[in-house]
């Protein structure tokens, strides 16, 4: 009994001796933590003197605590905002007052005289009050006049450029069309592709139809060409009659133009397989034909341009 009697007296002490060290502690925090209105700030003001209703900004450096709106408000001095300098750390208070006279602001353990002056009175009565006066316009000038007309005019620029873009993508033509080879004359045409002809060697290849089908296609387009017979869309004995009509004609040339014609209506129609030697005869007698009606045709044209030596010479 009397050990559980000493035990719970050791307890008791025990229990003493905590709570006057946490109590301890707690004062001493309170202590070396100081409030705004006993910590010491430098500061600084950018002016002691202002008019009612005016402001001005106080500096705080950089320190542990700074003082919140509500600290740097008092009855005379109103705290309106604060921001602070990232860079250095100082804090910016914006303070104003509503009450002139002179005024001891509280910062931390200091103090600062801040005067606020009083609006002086002003006799109204005695002062020519006048309405507020209409606008004055001035004249544009050359500048702003030609700024907007290059606005202007560029816009519609590219509103054409637009359209203009449009219509060629359009038709599937390109922006920048490039300009085509000149046209042949007829006959150095048909000599062209007479040569181009010889040189695929399509007879030689058992191409026998497609030989002469292209011979006469070429002859047939020299004739539209030169003397405006369409061929294209007559029969043999149709083109004769025709070139038969023209002034440029000879038998030797309608002769070799019914050769050939005939001798391609035969593979063609009939099925008919010419000697070799024909082969290369219808190519000459073709080159020949456009010589000669070519340059027969060139001769009658020289002849109405000088009349007067073609008669000499006849």
């Amino acid at each position: 009994m009397n050990t559980l009697a000493k035990l719970s007296i050791n307890m008791k002490k025990i229990l003493i001796v905590v709570m006057a060290l946490g109590w301890f502690h707690l004062a001493s925090a309170q202590q070396t933590e100081p409030t705004p209105s006993t910590q010491h700030y430098q500061f600084a003001l950018d002016s002691n003197n202002i008019m009612l209703g005016d402001q001005t900004v106080l500096k705080i450096e950089r320190t542990n605590t700074y003082p919140s709106l509500d600290d740097l408000t008092n009855s005379s001095i109103i705290a309106l905002r604060q921001w602070v300098d990232t860079l250095d750390g100082t804090l910016f208070t914006a303070l104003t007052s509503f009450e002139p006279g002179e005024h001891w602001y509280h910062i931390g353990d200091d103090s600062v005289l801040i005067t606020v002056n009083d609006v002086p009175n002003v006799d109204t009565t005695s002062v020519n009050i006048r309405d507020i006066n209409n606008i004055m316009r001035q004249p544009y000038t050359f500048g702003e006049i030609m700024h907007v007309l290059v606005y202007f005019w560029a816009f519609w620029i590219i509103v054409a450029a637009a359209v203009y873009a449009f219509c060629y993508f359009k038709r599937n033509k390109p922006l920048i069309s490039t300009p085509l080879a000149p046209k042949l004359p007829a006959d150095e045409q048909a000599l062209k592709d007479l040569e181009a002809l010889r040189l695929k060697q399509l007879w030689q290849q058992g191409k026998v139809k497609e030989y002469h089908t292209e011979l006469t296609d070429t002859l047939r387009q020299y004739l539209e060409g030169a003397f405006g017979i369409q061929s294209t869309e007559m029969t043999t004995d149709q083109t004769l009659e025709a070139f038969h009509s023209c002034p440029f004609h000879s038998g030797e040339t309608e002769s070799m133009l019914g050769q050939i014609l005939q001798t391609a209506d035969m593979v063609k129609f009939a099925k008919s397989e010419p000697a070799p030697y024909q082969h290369d005869l219808a190519m000459k007698q073709a080159v020949d034909f456009v010589t000669q009606t070519s340059q027969a045709a060139k001769q009658a044209a020289s002849n109405e341009d000088n009349p007067t030596e073609s008669s000499n010479q006849n």
